[in-house]
């Protein structure tokens, strides 16, 4: 395993209860959860990346969906989402290193996952989700401010690794793999020692023509 996903994988593993009490406090993700609820379809299949502990998101997702499945890189946070949300299926994995059917879902969300990617498999992830999604699905995701590539000495009490591009890249590579942009929102973020940190909240759609 890469060493940068190695620092993500140790860290959320180390403060896995720490992170669940911090960011459930979150209004700004509460609202995007329920915006992606809007969005799902009935009987829809979802994958969920970078689910953590299974709350709120995992375990909202699945009283509305038909199936979930959910995807960390932390073995700490997949055992606590097995129990928040048994439900849902999981797979304690990089998300780069899973394959899903071509057009087997029909939504895909990543709250605050993909800025933990190395940013230049960012354009790779994209295209997998496309590829997943099925035509005329959603994906909803906070995505990076700015171009970032380092690691966090401490955040929340381990050493961490954030990495993106320019939020005018990650809409170039998006639409470049097949998705329409919907919505697109900075939105400053609302917990204890983050307040105002931007991310770019996206809502996409896999154009119908795009070819599997």
């Amino acid at each position: 395993m890469d060493e940068r996903k190695k620092i993500v994988r140790d860290a959320y593993d180390r403060i896995a209860d720490r992170y669940l009490a911090w960011s459930g406090a979150s209004a700004v993700r509460a609202h995007y959860l329920d915006k992606f609820l809007r969005l799902l379809p009935a009987n829809a299949t979802v994958l969920e990346l970078g689910c953590g502990a299974g709350l709120p998101a995992t375990k909202a997702i699945a009283t509305r969906a038909a199936h979930v499945a959910a995807v960390d890189i932390s073995p700490r946070q997949i055992a606590l989402a097995r129990k928040n949300a048994p439900a849902a299926t999981f797979f304690c994995a990089d998300m780069m290193a899973l394959e899903f059917p071509a057009a087997g879902f029909d939504a895909v969300c990543a709250f605050y996952a993909i800025t933990h990617l190395p940013r230049d498999e960012h354009g790779e992830m994209f295209a997998r989700i496309a590829r997943w999604l099925k035509p005329g699905g959603i994906f909803l995701a906070s995505l990076g401010a700015s171009a970032m590539d380092e690691p966090a000495d401490d955040w929340l009490g381990a050493p961490n690794y954030f990495s993106h591009p320019t939020p005018e890249e990650s809409l170039r590579l998006l639409t470049t793999v097949g998705f329409t942009i919907e919505e697109q929102e900075m939105a400053g973020q609302d917990l204890p020692g983050e307040e105002g940190l931007p991310f770019l909240w996206v809502v996409a759609r896999k154009r119908p023509t795009q070819t599997e």
